[in-house]
């Protein structure tokens, strides 16, 4: 995957994380996907909680993402 173009990062009162970050995508520049998730420090790593993708296409439209089953 490529590096994001931007990734913002706040942490949440609990000790979680939220964070934006914004891809390119690989067959349309000018398109992005939009990764927003939560992660908390589970023992000595990073856990994602729960992560929604949304789509920008190069016209400005954008659709969620179907949420992929993590493992």
């Amino acid at each position: 995957m490529a590096p994001p173009k931007a990734n913002f990062r706040v942490p949440l009162p609990d000790g979680s994380n939220l964070s934006v970050s914004v891809f390119p995508t690989k067959k349309d520049p000018k398109a992005e996907v939009i990764a927003i998730q939560i992660s908390r420090r589970v023992e000595e790593e990073w856990e994602n909680r729960k992560i929604m993708a949304i789509y920008r296409s190069p016209e400005g439209d954008y659709v969620k993402l179907p949420d992929r089953d993590e493992q």
